[in-house]
């Protein structure tokens, strides 16, 4: 069975949780694992960069250090407990993780892909809304091809978000489309979607239907 990570925030990740395995349909056949609590302008953000609005905080550029912490510490902390699951008196039974994914929204995203890009170690991937606007991000992926990029790969965008009037965000639709192409080029199985509305509209029903489409 597939372990999805996502970094989230609570509430958040109980309303995506419930659009996997209660509200979309039938319910997927993986486990959902959110990550919450962490300085995401910081552990999100590939590199250091100014801040996006007024009264936020500046990207800290730890990306890099995050994923170390999450391959090594937190991914072992969820994978190795769930083989471990057999229960005589209810009849559980353990769980053998088939792979692990990342799903992530708006800055989350531009961090799944990053993460899958550079680490190896995820084969399928969401990227709901994500980030791609981040400066010098496509061009990174341009210049440094992934030694082991994802088999599958999910990009989704709300139509109205390339029409904001922050000029820096402005290319998200653009960029979103090379981020899949490169994606695809890679080697990938991608989809882009766009979906309707501008950047707040449903983000957990967005994230999981990137999700159910990953791990088809």
């Amino acid at each position: 069975m597939p372990v999805v990570y996502s970094c989230m925030f609570g509430d958040e990740a109980d309303e995506t949780a419930a659009w996997l395995y209660q509200k979309g349909g039938s319910p997927v056949a993986a486990v959902f694992s959110a990550i919450s609590g962490g300085d995401w302008d910081n552990d999100l953000s590939p590199w250091q960069a100014p801040k996006a609005f007024k009264g936020g905080s500046d990207f800290g550029g730890g990306a890099d250090a995050f994923i170390r912490e999450l391959t090594e510490t937190i991914m072992p902390a969820v994978e190795e407990p769930l083989a471990a699951w057999p229960n005589t008196e209810t009849g559980a039974q353990p769980i053998v993780p088939e792979y692990s994914a990342i799903a992530g929204y708006s800055l989350a995203g531009l961090f799944s892909v990053y993460a899958a890009w550079t680490s190896g170690c995820f084969r399928r991937g969401v990227s709901a809304s994500g980030s791609m606007w981040f400066d010098g991000f496509v061009d990174y992926l341009k210049k440094n091809p992934s030694a082991q990029p994802p088999e599958r790969f999910y990009f989704s965008l709300g139509d109205k978000e390339k029409n904001t009037k922050n000029q820096r965000m402005a290319v998200v639709e653009e960029r979103t489309r090379e981020a899949e192409a490169l994606m695809e080029a890679a080697g990938a199985e991608t989809i882009f979607e766009l979906n309707e509305g501008g950047h707040f509209s449903e983000p957990e029903h967005r994230t999981a239907r990137g999700i159910r489409w990953m791990l088809k």
